[in-house]
């Protein structure tokens, strides 16, 4: 089979890389949108037209260079916005689509915008917002463009902008941007007030999307699934990804509607999150378990994996039936965020769907480590990007200390916040708070957030995330968190763990029943940890836990829940 060829864009800033990108493939689409229950596609060629169109409108209203805001559902209109905006030396600063109107509010005056763009969904939520501004004593000087549905301005924008250009308008086109002007301001997760804006600049991602076309494999025949909230760095940066590949991005109806999505559009690449891969692959197996299709599974894993070893990779044909669940010509999955359970990403991988993790934070742009297709290492987040330096700061016996990085992708710093951004990048390193490990090979393993270590009264240190991921593996489990409480001077671990409804109802058992289930297995988690990490009691909820939109568990808040008593008839003790 011929090797396909990856475009590699040379772009300095996102401007040049749109454009390089359309000059290479301007008939190829560079999304494919559903208008009136049809897809339609949108090639690069119109697309660089609905910028330049666009942004030659907001030269004329004076905001070429100011500080844009964006909420919405992801969406063309939301990136046409966002491309326009930095393609004319402007700063896209997008919102979170589950903000609080009190949350948009203040994050509106905190990040300084001239405009906000939004979309029909959130018009209710922008005019609170604008609301409590005024209230508060800080009259709104944003100027509110409606984006989608009825009576949006966008369309009309674009057709005045069409229009200036024809009559030889050229202010937006002859606007030079330096590599190191901020392209986007992006608020981290955490409540609005501790929560910091994460200025990157067009160096920043540009040096981010080299590296990943450098490191992964894509192809300008790619059609990438732009799941991931477009306010996420991850989400955002990887849209810009695919665009420099060449690739299409389509959008996805909802969480529900994925599997059709996915055969719909042809999607070749799907970037989410661990809970929702994990979730894929728990469907392919429990409908191979109904269709008495599991022995056949590891039947045909052995046979590809002897295949394999005279150079045949069959696995794609051999488990098309399964790859046909999930649209039938996906081949790469990217995880990110969180980890990805070890199981799921094996099993994607013998079914012949290459299953990869990554790592990052917003402040890198977002990614600093990744498993390459041909080199995997389940459990890790594999080694960091051509352009990226990773170290561990301060390790222990184990090896284990922060991971602290540095490279053209560390962001310029946080908006109006000089000592934060001290505390954070030192001598050039950029200290990310995550505790981790790098083995002989050069994989990074991440073992938790340092802010969430255990230290016991012996001084061990106990990583909740280690034990909350043997948790989640259990069938009825559906998010956990680890936390202790005092006990005669002593400090003993508990966990909180919310259960799968659905669960109650196949098994026929009610709560009671689960518990013993819990305790059984908990029970056999303990036996295999030391004494000072074994779980003593738990907590059991259908209730979700407060989370932030990535679906990080906020856990200050939860236990201020828990320490309230909320729970105080759900407590049970492990055998």
């Amino acid at each position: 089979m011929k090797k396909k060829e990856k475009f590699r864009n040379p772009g300095e800033n996102i401007r040049e890389m749109v454009r390089l990108s359309a000059e290479k493939f301007p008939a190829n689409n560079a999304f494919k949108v559903k208008s009136r229950g049809r897809i339609e596609g949108i090639s690069y060629l119109q697309m660089v037209k609905d910028i330049q169109n666009l942004g030659t409108e907001l030269c004329s209203l004076e905001l070429s260079d100011k500080r844009i805001g964006i909420i919405g559902e992801n969406s063309y209109s939301w990136l046409n916005v966002f491309l326009s905006v930095v393609c004319g030396g402007g700063t896209a600063v997008p919102f979170d689509k589950g903000f609080t109107p009190e949350e948009l509010a203040m994050c509106i005056e905190r990040s300084g915008i001239s405009a906000l763009f939004y979309d029909e969904k959130h018009t209710q939520m922008v005019r609170e917002a604008a609301e409590i501004a005024q209230k508060g004593g800080n009259p709104s000087h944003v100027t509110l463009f409606k984006m989608t549905g009825e009576s949006n301005v966008i369309d009309q924008m674009k057709i005045s902008g069409e229009f200036k250009i024809k009559s030889g308008n050229t202010d937006y086109t002859n606007i030079r941007i330096s590599e190191n002007k901020p392209a986007a301001i992006l608020f981290t997760s955490g409540t609005t007030s501790t929560s910091k804006a994460v200025v990157l600049t067009h160096k920043n991602i540009m040096s981010n999307i080299r590296d990943m076309l450098d490191f992964e494999d894509f192809y300008p025949d790619d059609v990438n699934m732009a799941f991931l909230p477009l306010h996420h760095s991850f989400g955002l940066v990887g849209v810009l990804v695919f665009m420099a590949a060449g690739a299409c991005s389509v959008f996805s109806d909802g969480l529900k509607y994925i599997t059709k999505n996915l055969q719909e559009y042809g999607v070749t690449v799907f970037v989410g999150v661990p809970l929702l891969v994990e979730n894929m692959y728990k469907k392919i197996m429990k409908q191979a378990e109904k269709s008495g299709l599991e022995r056949r599974l590891a039947l045909g894993n052995k046979v590809a994996g002897a295949l394999e070893k005279v150079g045949i990779n069959a696995r794609r044909k051999i488990f098309r039936q399964a790859i046909d669940q999930l649209g039938g010509k996906l081949r790469l999955i990217i995880c990110g965020a969180a980890p990805l359970m070890p199981e799921a990403a094996r099993g994607l991988n013998d079914l012949g769907i290459t299953a990869i993790q990554g790592y990052g934070l917003t402040e890198t742009s977002p990614v600093l480590c990744a498993e390459r297709p041909g080199d995997l290492c389940p459990g890790s987040v594999g080694k960091p990007l051509p352009g990226v330096t990773v170290s561990i700061s301060g390790a222990d016996e184990n090896g284990i200390g922060e991971i602290v990085a540095r490279g053209s992708n560390i962001m310029s710093g946080y908006l109006d916040q000089p000592e934060e951004t001290a505390e954070v990048i030192k001598d050039g390193w950029f200290y990310t708070g995550d505790l981790g490990r790098i083995d002989q090979q050069g994989n990074l393993w991440i073992s938790g957030r340092k802010k969430n270590v255990i230290v016991m009264k012996n001084g061990k240190n106990i990583f909740p995330e280690e034990i909350e991921g043997m948790l989640t593996a259990l069938p009825y489990v559906d998010d956990c968190m680890v936390f202790t409480r005092e006990k005669h001077n002593e400090l003993v671990l508990w966990a909180k763990i919310i259960y799968k409804q659905d669960y109650l109802r196949q098994n026929s058992i009610d709560e009671a029943g689960l518990a013993e289930a819990v305790k059984r297995d908990m029970a056999e988690i303990n036996a295999i940890l030391p004494k000072y990490k074994r779980i003593n009691h738990f907590i059991l909820d259908d209730e979700p836990m407060i989370q932030t939109t990535t679906k990080k568990v906020k856990r200050n808040q939860e236990m201020e829940r828990i320490n309230a008593g909320r729970h105080c008839e759900r407590w049970y003790t492990v055998d």
